[in-house]
């Protein structure tokens, strides 16, 4: 694999895993466009892990917080977030370490198929859309509760598929809650924090380190720090912009998908 392979993809991890695009399914989707080879499993190790950094360190203060208020003995909170968050995260990480634990290996090779991609691409697209445009944004972190959580972490769960897009199916269920869009988006950052890493761990025991070499180096260290802008930027974005652009690029790039699939 080129250096310029490995940075294509760190770019396309970063930004995927963090807007509602789907990492996974533009990771399967971008190689059947340019016939790339699939580089395995490890090096899907490596981009996951370059974004497991970014998310760390945009949130690492955020959960010294959590964790401390937590743990605490004083009923007030010292920020935004409210006192029980972190029980409510832990909660809403159940179902998808259920869905991981039965479903990986459906999701990780029966369904990596550029046409199934295209079709959870534009559906999700299109329920992600709704959300929004029925969205009155009202509520913040502090009101989403045990129950709510729950259903934004079944929502997660459905992200092992490609093309679903972990980070836009957990912004959807936080909307259609009447979470506003910063705080659906925030919510669902602070959610993937111990997924990601949870599902990190777990592919790690199956990494070969003998094929580290410097493409994967560049690859971790693009996805880290791209990861870590589309944090920031995104946030930044949505305090006065919706998600239509991304539910625009979703449909053309399905649209795009399918075309090739069926004249291929």
């Amino acid at each position: 694999m080129s250096i310029l392979h490995a940075i294509i993809l760190g770019v396309i991890q970063g930004v995927g895993e963090f807007l509602p695009i789907s990492s996974s399914g533009h990771l399967v989707v971008i190689p059947y466009i340019f016939g790339w080879d699939y580089q395995g499993l490890n090096f899907d190790v490596a981009l996951h892990f370059g974004t497991v950094l970014a998310i760390i360190a945009f949130f690492g203060k955020d959960w010294v917080t959590i964790i401390g208020d937590a743990i605490s003995h004083h009923d007030e909170t010292s920020s935004e977030y409210p006192k029980n968050l972190l029980w409510v995260l832990l909660v809403a990480s159940i179902p998808a370490a259920i869905a991981g634990y039965f479903l990986k290996d459906l999701a990780e090779h029966a369904l990596r198929n550029s046409l199934l991609v295209a079709i959870f691409l534009a559906f999700f697209g299109i329920i992600l859309w709704l959300a929004d445009a029925g969205n009155l944004g009202k509520r913040k972190i502090s009101e989403i509760g045990y129950s709510r959580g729950f259903v934004v972490g079944i929502a997660q769960a459905m992200a092992l598929f490609p093309g679903v897009s972990r980070s836009g199916v957990t912004t959807t269920a936080g909307m259609f809650f009447s979470l506003d869009r910063r705080s659906a988006t925030r919510f669902s950052f602070l959610l993937a924090t111990p997924v990601m890493i949870g599902a990190f761990l777990l592919t790690l025991r199956d990494f070969q380190f003998s094929t580290i070499n410097f493409a994967f180096i560049i690859a971790v260290a693009t996805s880290a720090i791209v990861g870590f802008l589309s944090i920031k930027y995104l946030l930044r974005y949505l305090e006065r912009h919706s998600f239509l652009p991304f539910v625009i690029y979703r449909l053309a790039l399905a649209t795009v998908i399918m075309i090739l699939y069926f004249t291929r």
